[in-house]
């Protein structure tokens, strides 16, 4: 069996936009005539920059190649150009050709990947999701869109109704912008408004789910405790990457003041830079996303890698249905699975795009049967919905918040 054949997408996601603004899709045929899908979070540059790079990069290491060959591939992909090193956007075009790899591998064995990496652990997969705005709400003109991200109010009767709908964890970010000069130290109007929101969100639902306080490495380490004193009366189940991703070393100074958990990994790529992590002890929850880490064999080493330090694994999605389906898969299959991010109900743009919705209830994911992935792409959809903007995926601002 050998890869021949590569088309990439560059879907654009419409209105509301949950999950980013466009999402990077990939489909790969072998000779036999077997299709794979995987997704490209690689968010550095323009997606259609991206699509040069993925043509690239299948060309000189994936073409003719049996899809079997992960390990060789990865090898070859990371220490492309002598850098043998973690390379961010590499890494996410690297991880949807393997994902679509695995979908491949899957299929040929008419097995779902978990049951190829160790073999389902669990039967279904508690799942959180961002306090949004109503979807209606949302929609161009938005109006009331950053209500549900500013005011506490309005998040807290949100978060009641997803609690309604069966999540059992909601996760919040009431920081503010997130800017490229970041960490700072938070104003005391910042650590008023987080407060509030836990206060009110805690108020809302009780011990009914678990408050997952979110920022984007937003804070200094000293900004970072007092953020992580006051968030300890309302007993959340973590504190998400508290300082900025480079230096995990100073993001366990924060890990050893405070006996709120701390979560990271969305914006790391392979098992040496998770292995900072764990052996600095800056996280006992990691968070890959694995549209980004490298793939999901990588995934697969990193829970490993967790499980002997006690760690767990939460898969980051911030972005299309197939990374979510791959998460799926490596959440199934690990035994030190904690919950899994999805987006609401995994409904809206993200059932439309696949061929069949995944399986959720009661705020939980119910691991598909089906082979590979578990999920079909809409190719007529992606085809007829490109994305034709200028915006990266996610942009931070420019200058000092």
């Amino acid at each position: 069996m050998k890869l021949v054949d590569l088309e990439t997408f560059v879907v654009g996601n419409p209105p509301p936009h949950f999950g980013g603004r466009y999402f990077i899709l990939v489909k790969l045929t072998t000779d036999c005539g077997i299709v794979g899908y995987g997704e490209c979070y690689a968010a550095t540059f323009g997606p259609h920059v991206i699509t040069h790079m993925v043509d690239d990069v299948f060309a000189r290491y994936f073409e003719n190649s049996d899809p079997h060959h992960v390990e060789r591939m990865w090898r070859r992909t990371h220490g492309s150009g002598f850098a043998h090193r973690p390379d961010v956007s590499m890494m996410g075009v690297f991880s949807g050709l393997e994902m679509a790899c695995w979908d491949i591998i899957g299929k040929a064995a008419n097995q779902p990947i978990y049951e190829l990496l160790g073999g389902r652990v669990h039967e279904r997969l508690r799942s959180y999701t961002y306090i949004y705005p109503d979807a209606a709400d949302a929609k161009p003109p938005a109006g009331q869109r950053a209500r549900a991200y500013t005011d506490p109010h309005v998040a807290a009767e949100r978060a009641a109704e997803y609690v309604a709908q069966g999540f059992t964890a909601v996760k919040f970010d009431p920081v503010g912008p997130y800017s490229a000069f970041d960490g700072r130290q938070p104003d005391l109007p910042s650590l008023e408004r987080s407060e509030q929101f836990c206060r009110l969100i805690r108020e809302a639902v009780g011990t009914k789910a678990d408050l997952l306080f979110g920022t984007h490495g937003q804070y200094t380490v000293s900004g970072a405790k007092r953020v992580a004193r006051m968030l300890e009366r309302y007993d959340p189940l973590w504190f998400e990457e508290p300082t900025p991703p480079d230096m995990p070393e100073r993001m366990a100074e924060v890990a050893a003041f405070t006996s709120v958990p701390v979560a990271t990994g969305e914006r790391l790529c392979t098992k040496f830079e998770f292995s900072r992590v764990l052996a600095c002890k800056a996280a006992s929850i990691l968070q890959m996303n694995l549209g980004r880490v490298g793939g999901i064999l990588e995934a697969k080493k990193i829970a490993a890698m967790a499980e002997t330090h006690y760690a767990q694994i939460a898969p980051h999605l911030y972005c299309g249905p197939l990374v979510g389906a791959a998460n799926v898969q490596i959440a199934t299959c690990s035994p030190n699975f904690l919950v899994l991010e999805s987006i609401e109900d995994w409904g809206g743009f993200h059932a439309d795009i696949l061929k069949q919705k995944m399986p959720f209830e009661d705020g939980h994911v119910i691991p598909p049967t089906a082979p590979g992935l578990g999920v079909e792409l809409n190719e007529e959809l992606a085809r007829n919905t490109p994305y034709t903007g200028m915006q990266l995926h996610l942009e931070m601002a420019a200058d000092p918040a």
